[in-house]
């Protein structure tokens, strides 16, 4: 095996709550699809997930409880990014929900990569791309 057949794609991402049920509602009406897998149920789950954009990617919502000991709940770490078509207008409908920026909309070089980030109500890192690659992929 090497490096390059090893890592096949981004596969899911996984943010933690430790309210999942408001984290699922809000993420809902911030993506505008509902949780297509809630465990153990709808009313009171411990792991919600999400199916999203041209790849059906896997957004999850994780019981913080459940992280590893020593995950810290600070807003930091990597930051996995979501492309997006219009990155200003996204940053402005999240922040009307009640994120917070945490990246300014910011031009990435000559290329027409834009990146920016908000904080969700619930501590977590939402990075955003505006990707020619991306699109290049489609």
């Amino acid at each position: 095996m090497t490096a390059s057949s090893a890592f096949r794609g981004l596969a899911q991402v996984n943010i933690p709550a430790d309210d999942v049920a408001a984290a699922r509602d809000w993420y809902a009406r911030a993506l505008g699809v509902p949780p297509y897998f809630q465990q153990p149920d709808a009313e009171a789950p411990a792991y919600v997930e999400f199916r999203l954009g041209d790849h059906a990617d896997e957004l999850g919502i994780i019981d913080r409880r459940y992280l590893p000991p020593g995950h810290s709940g600070d807003a930091s770490g990597v930051i996995a990014r979501w492309h997006v078509d219009d990155l200003p207008g996204t940053v402005s409908f999240l922040t009307g929900l009640g994120a917070t920026e945490h990246e300014p909309v910011t031009p990435r070089g000559d290329e027409g990569f834009v990146t920016a980030s908000v904080v969700d109500p619930f501590g977590n890192v939402l990075g955003l791309i505006h990707s020619p690659h991306y699109l290049d992929q489609l």
